[in-house]
Parts: structure tokens; sequence; C-alpha cells
């Protein structure tokens, strides 16, 4: 009994995985903010990383950095811990996402788009009133994300279709 040879995979499927690093990527920060949530809570390292931060030259990351731990210093226990559940939600929703996509699931191919799709509006009303290059360029790769999964479903729609 011959055995069928299994179909060349599609030339999409490299910008899937592309696309599914990028989430797991987002995964990865996600989980070390969480982390990080959970070590800032003890004040005493707070204050070992504003001397250590205080202790470095003056420029933009210092700067950064200590505004940054100033204001996380004056953050609430029940915002603190809103933010690690915020950020362990989106995480594993990035993962599903990744993992779907990795095995070039359809249904993680409509689930990134359509929850891709629905934060494109708050990243540009984020980037109208507090622009930077970050933000502008995630907005962007976004964008590219939607437009290639929308059009990749719609070439798997109209090859699925009888002529």
């Amino acid at each position: 009994m011959a055995t069928a040879a299994r179909p060349a995979p599609a030339a999409h499927f490299s910008v899937l995985r592309g696309i599914a690093v990028y989430k797991m990527l987002k995964v990865l920060l996600l989980l070390a903010l969480a982390y990080g949530e959970v070590r800032l809570h003890d004040a005493s390292l707070i204050a070992k990383l504003l001397v250590w931060a205080s202790a470095r030259p003056s420029g933009l990351e210092h700067d950064v950095v200590i505004r940054l731990l100033q204001w996380f210093s004056g953050l609430s226990t029940s915002t603190i811990h809103t933010l690690r559940i915020v950020s362990l939600i989106y995480a594993a929703i990035f993962a599903v996402e990744g993992v779907g996509l990795w095995m070039e699931k359809r249904w993680a191919e409509w689930m990134t788009t359509i929850i891709t799709a629905s934060l494109i509006p708050l990243e540009l009303w984020e980037l109208f009133h507090r622009p930077n290059f970050g933000k502008a360029a995630v907005l962007m790769a976004n964008i590219a994300i939607v437009a290639y999964l929308v059009w990749q479903l719609q070439s798997k729609h109209k090859a699925a279709s009888p002529a």
C-alpha cells in the first residue's frame, strides 16, 4: 500500500509562525512584568533600586527608572494585585493565540484577528495622547498582523468555496 506524500507547507506558514513568536514574546514580557510586580511589592527592594538608580549618572534612562519606581511605590496593594492579574490574563490569551498560530489552527487565526483588531482603537487613542516610537511600532505591527490574517482568512475561504 503506497502512502501519499505530504503536501508542501504553504507559503504563509512562516508568517503565521512569525506572528506566533511575536505573541510568545509578549507572553514572556507579561510574565516578567507579573514577576516584577511580585518582587517590587517588597518595599526594601524598591528602596535598594532607588539607591542604585540614584548612584547612576543622570540621563533619560535614570529619570525613567526613578519615575517608574516612585510611581510603583505609590500604588496600593489592590492596584498591584489587579495589575498582576491583568498581566497574567493577557499572557494566557497571547499564549493561546501563539500556540494556535504555531500549530496553524484556523480558530487561532480568527481569535488573533478579532482580539488584535479590537485593541487597535485603544492603541490609536494612546498614541494620539502620549505619542512615542514604541507605541507607533506596536500599532504598525498589529495593523500588519490584522491585515495579513484578514487576507489569509479570505484566501482560505475562497479556496474552500466551490467555484
